[in-house]
């Protein structure tokens, strides 16, 4: 396949269209590019509806699986959860077109990205590792981005074009990846530990001098709506934060250490979201789910339902 020397031309296929997968597809298309496809798991589900009205709504064009999009794209975008980065490469690899780009978004170890590096490059497309450095929401496609691999520094500039933010990180695969986890030992981890401080200090009626507290050591923190956005963020993406922090955890293993704080992380998590797929924080589909100002009527929540686990 000949790629288009001009990116706004290429074929671009977003694996997950999730919250991250939506904004990518905005900002591409109103970067220019005609034609964004897309796959998800949830397409042929009934969760699909809302993913299907967004993707008419910015014309995007629904695919049926792995396999058709690969086979249509320029660049392959995989955004989904942590746990199915190695399964986007494998049903993506066969039906690659050779020269195909494959940018991998995912927040995976080192290993599986050396491991699904080696699934496209095998199958004679481009792979390239991304590391996102931050939250999307706020930046949306100019989202800090670090490149890894030997073909970083040849997409690059595309990219840019595109509307994105890259910055080529290193040759060798795994490292921007590793920076990436090694990041979330501390960003994601914070926000567990914000949400079990806060929601046990209030069951004490303590919450105000730990805030008070909290502030006196660190002035540059706004710990009141701090903790708020941290607890709006887990509640409405707790599953895809326990897969990452799953695999913050076996980064560490992998240098050799024992994962108590990566690992602990990713169980609250894991059990937020849990609460939130049970309704406990309200209606998924309510304007207003994950959007308290104020994290103490979260934290009752919590607290509620953590009590009736105990009864």
């Amino acid at each position: 396949m000949a790629i288009a020397d001009d990116p706004l031309h290429w074929s671009i296929g977003l694996v997950g269209y999730g919250e991250v997968g939506r904004i990518l597809a905005e900002d591409l298309r109103a970067a220019g590019v005609e034609r964004v496809l897309t796959y998800d798991i949830k397409f042929g589900t009934d969760a699909d509806a809302p993913l299907l009205a967004h993707a008419a709504q910015h014309g995007v064009r629904p695919m049926t699986d792995h396999a058709f999009l690969a086979q249509a794209a320029d660049l392959v975008i995989s955004a989904v959860t942590a746990d199915q980065t190695l399964a986007v490469a494998v049903a993506s690899a066969p039906t690659l077109a050779p020269g195909a780009w494959f940018l991998d978004f995912n927040s995976a170890s080192p290993r599986a990205k050396i491991e699904a590096a080696r699934l496209i490059d095998g199958a004679g497309g481009r792979y390239v590792e991304g590391a996102v450095m931050t939250s999307v929401p706020p930046y949306r496609s100019k989202v800090p981005l670090l490149l890894g691999g030997s073909q970083a520094a040849a997409l690059a500039p595309a990219l840019t074009t595109l509307g994105f933010a890259p910055r080529v990180g290193d040759e060798r695969l795994g490292v921007v990846s590793a920076t990436k986890m090694c990041r979330s030992v501390m960003i994601k981890g914070l926000e567990a530990m914000v949400i079990e401080s806060f929601s046990a200090a209030r069951a004490y009626g303590v919450e105000d001098a730990v805030i008070a507290s909290l502030a006196e050591t660190f002035p540059g923190i706004d710990w009141e709506k701090q903790g708020s956005y941290f607890f709006q963020r887990v509640i409405e993406h707790g599953r895809r934060r326990a897969e990452e922090m799953r695999e913050v955890a076996q980064t560490v293993r992998e240098a050799g250490l024992a994962p108590w704080s990566a690992a602990g992380s990713a169980e609250r998590d894991a059990w937020m979201a849990q609460l939130a797929d049970d309704g406990v924080f309200g209606d998924r589909g309510s304007p207003g789910f994950a959007r308290s100002p104020d994290w103490r009527s979260e934290a009752d929540r919590i607290l509620a339902a953590a009590n009736k686990d105990r009864t």
